[in-house]
């Protein structure tokens, strides 16, 4: 069609076009592959958020049997964008994404009618969800950068010591997290910011999508800033204990970052996407920089160092 314009897509196996038309433009998400998490359910998400009065993209239309949805276009000022240009308050546009979160995670209504006429439930970010997600470190970086037996050995251990960091997470799972929850997920709508990217919602722990967006691999802060974001939240919290808040925000700052580190891995190895690669090194140092603050991750750090030396400081 000539009124699609094919936009820049994302790590997932989604296609995006921009479909211009004389009243309004929309976008066309294409999804052959995983259908109904990148169709149904993302959309279902967007709904339960926009029911919440959380900006996120409306259905206009959906045509599943042909692969694709159309939904409400927000343009292409991500925050991630605005963020980069020279002389922007940073701090600003970070106090604006923490005001969000905790509407996000206020959220009660967690299940909605989907346009396939069938009720959706946001599932648990339970255990088993979180040990998968660890060890894609473990089945795509380790198998690439391990030789011989050390590959089943640190597989076998790695996933122990993850198992028993998890057991060391005090929040229970009971609010909304985006899962994806950075900048480049955030867009700026009106003056109001827009979320995108909902589909892997799942009901968590309230420390995660803040260690999504503090520690966000694709956008680099300084110490001191991430300080600020994370000062500013716990201000927006009441009876929260900073400690064991603190303590789970680190164990899974570190977990994401395991994870993300498997991910850009295979993206290259499995679907030759390797611009993700260059990221991998940062991911690196912000694992470095929260396991040097909290003794729970001592079992971790001695096995990473012992496999991994140059990666571990």
């Amino acid at each position: 069609m000539k009124n699609l314009k094919k936009i820049k897509g994302d790590a997932s196996f989604r296609k995006f076009y921009r479909k211009k038309s004389k009243n309004i433009n929309s976008i066309i998400v294409l999804a052959k592959k995983e259908k109904i998490k990148n169709l149904i359910i993302y959309e279902a998400v967007n709904r339960i958020l926009n029911k919440n009065n959380i900006l996120a993209p409306k259905l206009f239309t959906e045509n599943y049997k042909k692969n694709y949805i159309e939904i409400q276009d927000f343009g292409n000022h991500t925050i991630f964008k605005i963020l980069k240009k020279k002389n922007i308050n940073r701090l600003f546009y970070f106090k604006k994404i923490i005001n969000l979160l905790c509407r996000m995670q206020l959220i009660k209504n967690r299940n909605i009618t989907n346009f396939k006429n069938k009720i959706y439930y946001i599932p648990k970010y339970n255990e088993k969800v979180l040990i998968n997600e660890a060890n894609l470190f473990s089945k795509w970086y380790a198998q690439q950068n391990l030789k011989g037996s050390k590959k089943k050995t640190f597989s076998k251990k790695f996933n122990e010591v993850i198992r028993k960091l998890i057991l060391k997470l005090h929040f229970k799972n009971d609010v909304f997290v985006h899962r994806d929850f950075h900048v480049s997920n955030l867009m700026l709508v009106r003056d109001k910011i827009g979320v995108i990217d909902s589909q892997d919602a799942l009901i968590g722990n309230k420390a995660y999508d803040l260690a999504s967006l503090v520690d966000d691999v694709r956008f680099k802060t300084s110490k001191s800033f991430k300080k600020k974001v994370y000062d500013y939240y716990l201000k927006k919290q009441k009876n929260l204990i900073k400690s064991k808040f603190k303590n789970d925000f680190e164990i899974l700052s570190v977990l994401r970052n395991l994870k993300i580190i498997g991910i850009f891995t295979r993206l290259s190895l499995r679907d030759g996407k390797n611009k993700y690669i260059k990221l991998i090194p940062y991911s690196w140092e912000l694992i470095n920089m929260r396991i040097k603050e909290n003794e729970v991750f001592l079992d971790l750090k001695n096995l990473l160092s012992q496999n991994f030396k140059k990666k571990i400081k």
